[in-house]
């Protein structure tokens, strides 16, 4: 859905990207890698609004992040 705007379950079209974010007490989508909000790598979802299938896709800095995490 990220890369075509389409739905691989019911081919919509109707895509709702709701971008990640870090917030107190560790609210937010993201995926948390150390002790402080700076440290967390956020996941963008991707929602049809036809079906409600959802994918989660971390942005290229945040990929990074995990990357570096062993």
């Amino acid at each position: 859905m990220k890369k075509t705007g389409i739905c691989p379950k019911c081919q919509g079209r109707d895509i709702l990207c709701v971008e990640g974010s870090s917030g107190a007490y560790g609210s937010g989508n993201n995926i948390p890698l150390g002790l402080s909000i700076f440290s967390n790598a956020k996941v963008a979802r991707y929602i049809c609004r036809r079906c409600g299938f959802v994918e989660e896709w971390l942005k290229d800095p945040d990929l990074a992040k995990v990357n570096r995490r062993r």
